[in-house]
């Protein structure tokens, strides 16, 4: 049993524990072992907490059980962990120990998880590839020449190759469920409000949310659980009771029956890629034969959205990344000449090509003569957007899609054409735009590599959609798949 503990799901762990078949700090120890063997390869964390882990996990053996107690975690290095350095994948921030946890953050070690390291990333959450870390690429524990998607690549990675069971991740325009895709494995992103965004690094904070990665929907269950909830120093956090994501879950994929499931034919035009359509097909012919009904909707401005996200989400980074200017903290240049020498020569230093690029797109759209022409007119299409989903949801309980156009691309595919490399969150960047939830499946292969599927929800239907997915993956084994170096 033990040296299988990275197949089974949380809820097995636990059970483990209880039972005393292994202990928390054997359960860390395997985890940590595979670290130690496997990620020299894959580059998926900035960040060891192997003496903190062992620490907790001792700790744990005298608290009060609970779903997550004892269970390791990754955190991707965007989540401020108070005394564990946080570099948001940076050089900005290569030698930032925060002094505070983030909310989240806070939650799961209240919980009793136990951290095994901080996940790399693409720099402040900017990039679709992991690709932009200063700490190097990540790489697709399927096929090492690929990517693993980002911007949580290094979360997605870990959880894939069994370095984890669970690791957290954020989603400003598909960051979780775009790698989850490309990975082969379950990642969850909330309704916007739902998980604090406290002691979370903001890229863009109108869109920012953080959510989690595991092999299954039911293990994300137990996450969102302990993540989700009103946190009153976060603005955009909700006020309203958390469900018991878990205890809801269904015992069989009865539910699936009488349940409206739209297919917006936007999502199935030019551009996906025979192989993935295929295997989001017959996804979908399974939900059609456990008698869900599968409508077709039209979200007509989908087409907009990739537009509309790079206008709104650079104008934000250029705003939030404002405060990072080599005074108070990051990255100081040496021996400036001046304040704006400092300035100047410290945020070249500090920010990478990929970074550079947003901040000056987004400081070129706020500026004057050309806020009406650009942010403003793309807040109106946003509302646009957000109202074609809430006409889709009068007609049908949940939409489904592929997650990406195509599997994961090679390193270095599509770095120097950013245009491309931002078309690949077509299908995820409608729903943050809206504020919804979603969450990515595995839903098959194409030539060895691993295909999601993407069902969105209403507003706060998290519920539903962990329902939707498990029962899914009751009928299906696609997430139990392995890559067979790690497995």
């Amino acid at each position: 049993m033990t040296d299988a503990l990275h197949r089974v799901s949380v809820s097995t762990l636990r059970a483990g524990l209880t039972a005393g078949d292994f202990s928390p700090a054997e359960l860390t120890a395997h985890f940590l072992d595979r670290i130690e063997r496997f990620d020299s390869g894959l580059n998926t964390l900035v960040t060891r907490c192997d003496e903190g882990a062992r620490r907790q996990a001792d700790a744990v053996a005298s608290q009060k059980a609970e779903a997550l107690s004892g269970i390791p975690l990754i955190q991707k290095d965007i989540f401020c962990t108070e005394g564990v350095r946080t570099t948001c994948g940076s050089r900005m921030l290569d030698q930032f120990i925060p002094p505070y946890q983030a909310t989240s953050a806070a939650r799961l070690a209240e919980a009793g998880s136990v951290l095994l390291g901080k996940a790399n990333m693409d720099e402040f959450a900017m990039g679709s590839s992991n690709e932009t870390s200063y700490y190097g690429p990540v790489r697709n524990p399927w096929d090492t020449d690929r990517v693993p998607g980002g911007s949580s690549g290094g979360s997605a990675a870990a959880v894939a190759a069994g370095l984890a069971p669970l690791a957290t991740g954020t989603d400003t325009g598909g960051s979780i469920r775009q790698p989850a895709a490309l990975c082969g494995i379950t990642g969850l992103k909330p309704t916007y409000g739902r998980v604090s965004r406290y002691g979370m690094i903001a890229f863009a904070s109108s869109l920012d949310q953080a959510g989690c990665f595991a092999r299954r929907a039911e293990d994300c269950a137990h996450m969102l659980g302990r993540m989700a909830g009103f946190d009153p120093r976060d603005s955009t956090s909700v006020d309203a009771p958390v469900p018991d994501y878990h205890g809801g879950l269904p015992a069989d994929p009865g539910m699936l029956k009488g349940l409206k499931v739209g297919l917006p034919k936007e999502y199935f035009a030019d551009g996906l890629v025979p192989g993935t359509r295929g295997c989001v097909q017959a996804a979908i012919d399974e939900l059609a034969g456990q008698g869900a009904e599968i409508v077709e909707v039209t979200l007509p401005n989908t087409g907009l959205a990739v537009p509309t996200y790079y206008v709104l989400a650079p104008a934000e980074a250029s705003s939030n990344l404002a405060r990072f200017d080599g005074v108070r903290y990051g990255h100081r240049c040496e021996q400036p000449r001046d304040l704006e020498d400092l300035y100047l020569r410290s945020r070249a230093e500090g920010f990478g090509r990929e970074v550079q690029r947003r901040i000056m797109i987004g400081a070129y759209v706020l500026s004057a003569g050309y806020y009406d022409a650009y942010y403003l007119k793309a807040q109106k299409t946003r509302r646009l957007i957000a109202d074609d989903f809430a006409r889709v949801f009068e007609q049908v309980n949940i939409i489904a899609s592929p997650t990406t156009q195509s599997t994961a691309f090679r390193l270095g595919e599509k770095l120097d054409d950013p245009v491309t490399m931002y078309l690949n969150d077509i299908y995820t960047i409608p729903a943050n735009l809206a504020g919804l939830p979603g969450i990515s499946v595995p839903a098959g292969f194409d030539q060895g590599l691993p295909v999601g599927l993407q069902l969105l929800a209403p507003w706060f239907a998290e519920q539903q959609l962990l329902n939707v997915a498990h029962a899914y993956q009751l009928l299906t084994d696609w997430h139990l798949q392995w890559p067979e170096a790690y497995a």
